[in-house]
């Protein structure tokens, strides 16, 4: 079972997708849930501590706008723990929406030059790409060690 990145990283058929061909799918649910779960965070709904920022820093620097360093402090770690990505670029907003332009930027940066096998492929506009679309995402998937079947 490989871990694998999702982005955008807030979307649930993603991250089904990945789940149901036996891999681990790494995204934001798996972040925030980590933070909403811990105990000891008493500050909802932003569920913060003093070494987030701290954490943000390893991945932007402090010149970068802070929401940037504060959304990196949940996604770098998963890009670290990340053996294989899977990105659709031009997705719909329901799809999964990030919420910041200059975070994609880094995200996707980041996925490019950690080494890991990576999938990138264009959101589908009508029924035949969607079906190319998951297809595509299964032979990726099966190809990572121990791929397995819906």
């Amino acid at each position: 079972m490989a871990k694998v990145f999702i982005y955008p990283a807030t979307s649930l058929i993603l991250s089904d997708l990945v789940a149901r061909f036996g891999h681990k799918p790494l995204g934001a649910a798996l972040g925030i849930r980590e933070r909403i779960q811990t105990a000891g965070l008493e500050s909802p709904p932003l569920q913060i501590t003093p070494e987030e920022p701290k954490r943000g820093l390893k991945y932007a620097a402090v010149e970068v706008p802070s929401g940037v360093r504060g959304r990196m402090a949940i996604y770098g770690p998963l890009i670290e723990e990340a053996e294989a990505a899977v990105i659709v670029t031009e997705a719909d907003f329901a799809f999964g929406c990030m919420g910041c332009a200059r975070t994609d930027e880094l995200i996707l940066f980041t996925l490019r030059q950690s080494g890991i096998p990576i999938l990138e492929l264009k959101y589908p506009t009508n029924e035949e790409e969607g079906i190319a679309f998951v297809a595509t995402i299964k032979n990726f998937l099966k190809g990572l060690p121990n791929g397995g079947e819906a």
